[in-house]
């Protein structure tokens, strides 16, 4: 269409959002707002992206930032792997090239966590050059408006969408018009109820016309959910507590948690004591339960977890019965580390009143 960019262009310098990182050039701050929105919407990434931009001004500052320090930042935002390869490409910028953030499309891309659309977007923006980005919003446009039935996520869809967003991009000034696109998807045509009678577009949209436009965009796949089911053991020995570092590769990784039974399916409470896991764990100390939590939901992309946390208060010595790789510290401190959101819900209700007591031996 020969006139898509300008309507678009147009339309976006009339509604913009007023958003920090659109005032800069600053490629490494364009770089952090791209990493905390993947997966996020504006106005709850907002406040990471203030927070992160105050914290480390600079590249080589979040480079040399402790890596707790940068995950107890990232806490409540989700998606783990988004912090750490942040942090590891942060490093890879300082070693790799001399702390400043490269122009150049492959060297941005080459940076870890940092994908085509990623690189497109500040290599645009921050250097101007010309490169399309493809997002979700993107795809949702170029789908209704030309009428694409290709799944989004087929080999083909990407190749397909692909081209077609690089031959309508202005290559005069390609970050205006990748601004455009993207911002006209998020406010514009929306996934649910867009605002089709008021959209500039609508007179070139071919899901509009053929009213399809709930139909559009396709894909092809579902996701696979799978349930696990976790049971927190929350220890208490005079006002101390363990916490454990995840490590395996697994969600939550670099994160902390409380020593952990995982079962295949739910349990009853009578069934969980007679657990192998819970003997292993506890064995011959005395202990009494103090509290066992009701089910946390917990639902990740891939994942739903249904979460127990029983609280447990021990004569035994903590640094004598953790597991492999845990910690003993002060229940105080168990703001200081970085948790997931699972955790952080238990935490700000664990003051709630004691179920029940059981002691046991």
């Amino acid at each position: 269409m020969k006139h898509f960019s300008s309507i678009i262009t147009q339309w976006y310098r009339a509604n913009k959002r007023d958003l920090p990182w659109r005032n800069t050039n600053d490629a490494y701050l364009i770089w952090l707002s791209e990493i905390i929105l993947q997966q996020t919407r504006v106005d709850q990434g907002m406040a990471y992206y203030l927070k992160f931009a105050r914290e480390f001004p600079t590249v080589k500052h979040l480079a040399e930032a402790e890596n707790d320090t940068v995950m107890k930042l990232w806490q409540g935002l989700g998606y783990y792997s988004r912090a750490r390869n942040l942090h590891t490409a942060a490093k890879m910028v300082n070693a790799d090239f001399k702390g400043k953030f490269p122009s150049e499309y492959a060297e941005i891309l080459s940076l870890k966590g940092v994908g085509e659309y990623t690189a497109a977007a500040i290599s645009s923006f921050a250097f101007n050059k010309p490169h399309a980005v493809v997002d979700g919003n993107v795809y949702r446009v170029l789908a209704r408006v030309f009428g694409i039935e290709t799944p989004i996520d087929s080999t083909t869809g990407k190749k397909e969408f692909n081209a077609l967003a690089n031959e309508l991009l202005d290559k005069k000034d390609p970050g205006t018009h990748n601004q455009a696109i993207m911002e006209f998807g998020a406010m514009m045509c929306k996934p649910v109820n867009p605002d089709c009678p008021v959209c500039p577009m609508k007179n070139h949209c071919y899901a509009f016309a053929k009213k399809v436009v709930a139909e559009l965009p396709v894909k092809s796949k579902k996701t696979k959910v799978r349930n696990r089911y976790f049971n927190y053991i929350v220890l208490d020995h005079k006002g101390s507590t363990v916490i454990n570092k995840r490590e395996a590769k697994d969600i939550w990784t670099n994160l902390y948690d409380f020593p952990l039974l995982e079962t295949e399916m739910e349990l009853q409470e009578e069934e969980f004591l007679k657990s192998a896991g819970w003997k292993k764990l506890l064995g011959k100390n005395k202990f009494t339960i103090r509290s066992v939590s009701p089910y946390y939901k917990h639902i990740l992309s891939h994942q739903k977890i249904f979460a127990r946390f029983w609280e447990i208060e021990t004569e035994a010595v903590l640094e004598k019965i953790i597991p492999a790789n845990a910690i003993v510290i002060k229940q105080k401190d168990l703001e200081k580390y970085a948790v997931p959101r699972l955790i952080e819900n238990y935490l700000e209700v664990r003051k709630k009143p004691v179920k029940k007591t059981l002691t046991l031996f």
